[in-house]
């Protein structure tokens, strides 16, 4: 078995004592034979999961559900009594319902292992004084890595040297920029993300170069013990789960409970045990709604379909009802809220500010003066000279360049530069044409200890360009250019208020300068550029919001679902990006810190997630406490993110939503659902998607349980005055299985009612059978059974055929059924607004509409065929008889107009 090391703290040790705790060299790195002895020690550096369950025991889980457990009893007690028919009626339901789930589920780990790219990430590496290129897996602790631009840090690393060294670790601690590293040791209480002598396993380098000695790999890395912390959890069921197994043990108790008292007052009464014995089980299956299971799974599998369609992959069936019934979505900010790009939207020069439209690196968008508060046309042809030369500054001053994929624009290089590429470009400015005209001919790289970079190119005159904070450049700026483009003196109190109007917005400021060099000036030093640099103005950008999302969570609040961001980024810019996104408690955005979350105690913490709205600057592990505190308060949690950082609340969300594009692997492996467009404006989908389910499955609910109490009441009234059974055990597995199945799964496939999503969730405490609803369906039971007892008793007194007399109670039943579902379908309202002329057309419903002709037809065969009536004792019934059936149709419209007073079906959550 592979260990690790026991964790110092790196970041705090000097590097000469990194190096001899790892006992390497830090200009030679290890020798072969040492490669050798740790690899055997430590094992290959990836991450390691357990196993996955088998697919045997995955498909036997299905059956791990209460009420398929009523069912397996049910099918083995008529199995016990002879009655193999009956018996594998029921086995097949199970097995029907198992087979679904297991597709269903197989299907959602195939889509998201599509998803995942296996790629193998190679890493540069001293060994025995020799560069080597070696798979990453074969990494060891106190191999001596290299670092350059584009690399992907293959272990986590105690930095020795670095060069402009920029990493970004947004995957693991939310930072929307890359950050720059140096080599000094840190305080111990350094957080993770202000470890700047770290670089961390699965980031990646952005700019400059570096040498890192590997302190961790595979599991022990960051991202290692991230994804320990997620196996050693429980998955949590979801709302769905739980009341679903209350209501089968519910069921379950009364069921017993019933078939008890039936078979105890029968010996009571001098019966024998064997017909009473019948009569139990009799009542038992009349009362399990065998249907019922299917449905679920069923009306689950089509809400999973309809979301696969609109980019979202659900990897359980209860994750559809579960963002449904959402009170809180607890949302990331890095590429979940925002584009994860940087992008330039203020600019200001010569006393003027300008607003930049677009979003992200491409090129589309324009340049307009803001005048009044707002932005004013766009700029058709000539820049204002101030203007045209900050942007030109930070073109030339750069780096970085631009790349198209298709539609998709990205980065190569530093995202801060790769936004002033656009910027310019949104003017009509090239990199490479101005590239051409004035050629670079020197440059000064960015250093943290000068905060600028600085290029020479050549023309006339020949100019440098200078681009860096705020501080920096003042300093040593004399002088700046005016709308008109002629020099005047600088107004550093302008420029600062400029500053302070940007940095409340959120914005990430850089400011640019200009000097003109020796006509024959071939090199630049930090002397060129101490003093008489020209200001030309101030860029500010911020990884901005995407546009859908906003419209996303205002539906989400609309929905009364509250939205809450939290995020490793900094305090200011997650602020500014939830107040731009409306994410706010009451009037106001009241954001705290990882540090303020830190101090606080129970009660204190409690109130703060309650009442706060951003959450910045936190650890993995305050992520997780706060989905845990609102799931205490009796939330029902969301969570989105595609970071590392972001898994453990992941898995310990109701529903962990994770960005299947662009998001990690670990934090889609550690979700329910996936969205596999990165689109949060899915979210809205989703929870409206939920929410139609649910109320299906409430409808679901509403017509199969009055049968079944129908049914009940009629066998236990009929044993208790030793009547002849009005319907036979195999006549109830027929209505309770193909008549009920037939007619109840077209209601899987009603759409979403119109207001879902204005009305607020439903509380998370609320039973799967409400009171009102509990109502409805002892009310349409009592007429069931007034109907087939009813039916029964006077078809028998007049033809004196006890078959005919039970078909006659069956086909009555299932006419009335008919009514009943259209009182309950969006089908039904639809006739009745048009006959009230309230509507001009019919709900377009094929599938409910196919699922009565089906039922019809099927109920044709069930009396008019001769198979049918030797298998299930029915008889062929007359034109006359069958119109006598068709009586209670308009009695069953008069109390569906009552049972609906009761409790109206297309109310959500009430």
């Amino acid at each position: 078995m592979p260990v690790q090391l026991s964790l110092p703290l790196y970041h705090q040790l000097s590097q000469p004592e990194v190096i001899e705790y790892l006992t390497s060299d830090g200009s030679a790195g290890l020798s072969a034979e040492e490669v050798a002895s740790r690899y055997e020690k430590y094992g290959p550096n990836e991450l390691r999961f357990k196993p996955g369950k088998p697919a045997w025991l995955r498909f036997l889980q299905q059956f791990h559900q209460p009420l398929l457990y009523i069912l397996l009893l049910a099918g083995t007690i008529k199995a016990f009594l002879g009655s193999w028919t009956n018996a594998s009626v029921i086995w097949g339901v199970t097995l029907i319902n198992a087979i679904i789930g297991y597709v269903q589920e197989a299907k959602a780990e195939g889509a998201i292992a599509s998803l995942a790219k296996a790629v193998t990430t190679e890493a540069t590496v001293l060994r025995e004084g020799q560069t080597l290129r070696i798979p990453s897996q074969d990494l060891v602790p106190g191999d001596i890595v290299l670092l350059a631009s584009g690399d992907k840090v293959p272990a986590d690393l105690r930095l020795l040297k670095v060069r402009n060294l920029q990493v970004d670790e947004s995957a693991l601690t939310g930072e929307s920029l890359p950050g720059s590293k140096a080599i000094e040791p840190l305080p111990g209480d350094t957080p993770l993300a202000e470890r700047t002598n770290m670089a961390y396993a699965g980031s990646f380098v952005t700019f400059g170069q570096g040498k890192g000695i590997v302190v961790s790999t595979a599991n022990a890395t960051e991202v290692g013990q991230i994804s320990q912390s997620m196996e050693s959890r429980v998955s949590l069921s979801t709302p769905l789960t739980r009341k679903f197994a209350q209501f089968s043990r519910t069921l379950l108790y009364a069921i017993l409970t019933l078939a008890t008292l039936t078979f105890a007052i029968g010996l009571g009464r001098g019966k024998s045990w064997i017909d009473m014995f019948e009569a139990a089980v009799a009542l038992a299956v009349s009362a399990i709604p065998e249907g019922l299971p299917a449905v679920v799974t069923i009306t689950l599998a089509i809400g999973v379909n309809r979301m696969a369609r609109r980019h979202a992959i659900i990897r359980k069936l209860p994750a559809v009802e579960a963002l449904g019934s959402a009170t809180v979505i607890c949302s990331d900010k890095t590429g979940t809220l925002t584009e994860n790009q940087m992008t330039v939207q203020s600019i200001y020069t010569e006393g003027q500010y300008y607003a930049v439209s677009g979003g992200g690196y491409s090129p589309k968008g324009e340049i307009s003066l803001i005048t009044d508060g707002n932005p004013g046309s766009p700029f058709a042809e000539e820049l204002p000279p101030a203007l045209g030369d900050c942007l030109v500054a930070g073109l030339l001053c750069n780096d970085s360049g631009l790349k198209q994929t298709g539609e998709d624009w990205s980065v190569v290089g530093d995202p801060t530069e790769g936004a002033l590429i656009a910027a310019a470009a949104k003017a009509g400015l090239s990199q490479l044409r101005l590239l051409s005209l004035t050629p670079r001919l020197d440059a000064i790289p960015f250093e943290s200890e000068y905060q600028y970079m600085a290029t020479l190119h050549d023309g006339i005159p020949r100019l440098i360009y200078v681009k860096g904070s705020v501080e920096s450049l003042m300093r040593r700026c004399s002088q700046m250019i005016d709308r008109y483009g002629q020099m005047t003196a600088l107004n550093a109190q302008q420029i600062e208020q400029a500053v302070e109007t940007m940095a409340e917005q959120g914005l990430r400021v850089l400011a640019f300068a200009k000097k003109a060099a020796a006509t024959h000036q071939h090199s630049i030093d930090h002397e060129d550029i101490e003093t008489g640099l020209v200001f030309l103005g101030l860029q500010g950008m911020i990884d901005p919001p995407r546009p859908e999302a906003i419209a996303a969570v205002h539906a989400c609040q609309s929905a009364g679902i509250r939205v809450k961001m939290i995020t490793g980024d900094h305090l200011v810019t997650a602020r500014a990006i939830a107040e731009r996104m409306g994410i706010k408690t009451a009037a106001q955005v009241l954001a705290f810190e990882g540090k303020q979350l830190a101090q606080m105690d129970n009660h204190q913490l409690a109130q703060a997630v309650v009442d706060g709205s951003v959450f910045a600057r936190v650890a993995p592990t305050q992520k997780l406490q706060l989905v845990e505190v609102l799931q205490s308060q009796g939330e029902i949690v969301a969570m989105t993110g595609d970071g590392v950082n972001d898994a453990p609340a992941l898995k310990q969300a109701d529903i962990g939503i994770a960005m299947g594009k662009g998001g990690t692997e670990v934090a889609r492996e550690s979700a329910d659902m996936l969205l596999t467009d990165d689109n949060f404006a899915s979210i809205k989908a989703a929870v409206e998607e939920g929410r139609t389910v649910y109320q299906n499955l409430r409808k679901a609910i509403s017509f199969l349980l009055p049968v079944n109490g129908g049914e009940s009441m009629t066998i236990l009234i009929s044993t208790l005055l030793a009547r002849d059974l009005p319907i036979l055990s195999l006549q109830v597995l027929w209505l309770n299985m193909i008549n009920s199945v037939t007619m109840t799964v077209p209601l899987a496939f009603e759409a979403k009612s119109p207001g879902i999503m204005q009305s607020p969730p439903r509380n998370p405490n609320e039973p799967l059978i409400t009171k009102k609803l509990l109502r409805r369906i002892l009310a349409v039971s009592l007429f069931n059974w007034i109907l087939i007892f009813g039916m029964f008793e006077w078809a028998k007194s007049t033809t004196g055929d006890i078959a005919v007399a039970r078909t006659m109670a069956i086909q009555s039943l299932v006419a009335a059924r008919v009514i009943y579902l259209l009182s309950i379908s969006q089908l039904g309202m639809s006739l009745v607004n048009y006959l009230r002329r309230q509507s001009t057309s019919i709900t377009n419903a094929p599938i409910l509409i196919l699922g009565i002709v089906a039922a019809v037809a099927l109920q044709i065969l069930f009396s008019q065929w001769g198979v049918m009536n030797s298998l299930f004792a029915t008889a062929t019934l007359t034109g006359h008889q069958w119109l006598i059936c068709l009586l209670p149709m308009p009695l069953m419209v008069l109390w569906a107009i009552f049972a609906n007073v009761i409790d109206p079906p297309h109310c959500h959550g009430k």
